[in-house]
């Protein structure tokens, strides 16, 4: 059985320590709705975060 992801959207926001709260919260409520949520550091500017969404 074979899972494609697809990456619906992708923003950069300010980097904040409390941001992966709300995306452990969005994965929390939405993973029924088949809806991933990630967060990384920008390579080349910590001070960026990368908020992407993807579908499962």
């Amino acid at each position: 059985m074979e899972s494609k992801i697809e990456v619906l959207a992708t923003v950069k926001v300010q980097h904040s320590d409390d941001l992966y709260k709300i995306v452990d919260c969005l994965n929390r409520t939405l993973k029924r709705d088949n809806l991933m949520f990630g967060l990384a550091l920008d390579e080349n500017d910590k001070r960026q975060a990368i908020f992407t969404i993807y579908r499962t």
